[in-house]
């Protein structure tokens, strides 16, 4: 629970009974490489904690696989969309190598929101920054040309590089061999 705590301080300090109450509704997982975590068609109930391991989310497009997010480890994971409005939803995440998860059951967490006002507020600021990443994501969709994307991506993290070529050209909206011109003039 170490490595969850140091992340939700990134956003929110927490009293020890926070803490405490917080634990009682997490559970650890372990998942193995290309498991999907949630399918497809699934209500989401629960927030994902990455200890380890590689996620995206995904969905399909005239029969094609688009990778809409990658989540790397000590990131949070979740279909915000289905988890605040109780509708299955279309996207599904799956795990891209092994991991150790923190499951959060919401529905407990959510619970929580009224005795601990700063547990809420931490859930509050987690999902703002989420919003600000997903437009973020958007801008550089309009804005930048795919090797820019790639680029940034890059700069991001290194574990991008042990993710599937076809899952960072699916999430980069171009082809594979798009994708491996851009990576030739690039080297």
């Amino acid at each position: 629970m170490t490595e969850l705590f140091n992340y939700f301080n990134k956003f929110q300090q927490l009293s020890d009974d926070a803490k405490k109450a917080l634990s009682e509704v997490c559970s650890t997982v372990f998942v193995k490489k290309n498991e999907i975590l949630q399918p497809l068609g699934h209500t989401c109930k629960t927030i994902y904690f990455l200890k380890s391991g590689i996620a995206r989310i995904y969905y399909y497009k005239d029969g094609i696989d688009i990778t809409e997010y990658f989540a790397f480890e000590g990131n949070i994971v979740a279909r915000a969309e289905s988890l605040f409005t109780g509708k299955p939803s279309q996207k599904s995440i799956q795990i891209l190598e092994d991991a150790e998860i923190i499951a959060i059951n919401a529905t407990q967490l959510f619970k929580l929101y009224d005795l601990f006002p700063n547990i809420e507020r931490l859930f509050r600021l987690i999902f703002e920054a989420a919003y600000v990443d997903t437009i973020h994501r958007i801008e550089s969709i309009q804005f930048h040309s795919a090797e820019e994307r790639y680029l940034s991506l890059m700069n991001q993290t290194e574990i991008v590089q042990r993710i599937p070529l076809k899952h960072v050209a699916s999430y980069l909206g171009i082809t594979q061999v798009s994708l491996s011109r851009i990576r030739a003039t690039i080297k």
